[in-house]
């Protein structure tokens, strides 16, 4: 599955940035932050295209060598970035947009959280708990 997922604010600061192995996370960081460049083309180029009729799923912003990079964007702005191994094949398009569904679905419910303030830093211990179902579990 997932070894980076991010949750990254309307200006672009990082809301929640988890990884698996932890010991490359600065990696993790730079790749998630090199995406939002990808990103912020994207969204232009749909905002053109389809004034109200968006796509939420922004599917592969771009390949690496060893990872792929998938964004997903709300209405909000808010920006998703998952960061899969590029030696997992098995994973489809379709898992990979369930993924950003259930992640989305986490986030409102945090953002519906009368004690969250928005931008603050996430902290919550269920949205913590979904974004592990997602990531590999490393041995």
């Amino acid at each position: 599955m997932a070894v980076c997922i991010a949750v990254i604010a309307k200006e672009n600061y990082p809301l929640y940035i988890r990884s698996v192995p932890t010991q490359g996370e600065l990696k993790f960081h730079y790749t998630v932050h090199t995406s939002l460049d990808v990103v912020e083309e994207k969204i232009s180029g749909v905002g053109k295209a389809l004034a109200d009729q968006r796509e939420l799923y922004l599917g592969l912003l771009y390949p690496t060598e060893d990872y792929k990079v998938y964004g997903y964007v709300t209405n909000s702005k808010v920006k998703f970035v998952i960061v899969v191994d590029s030696s997992n094949t098995s994973l489809r398009d379709n898992e990979i947009r369930s993924m950003f569904r259930k992640l989305h679905n986490s986030f409102t419910d945090v953002m519906c959280n009368p004690f969250y303030n928005p931008g603050d830093p996430i902290q919550s211990k269920a949205f913590d708990s979904i974004v592990s179902t997602m990531m590999v579990q490393a041995c």
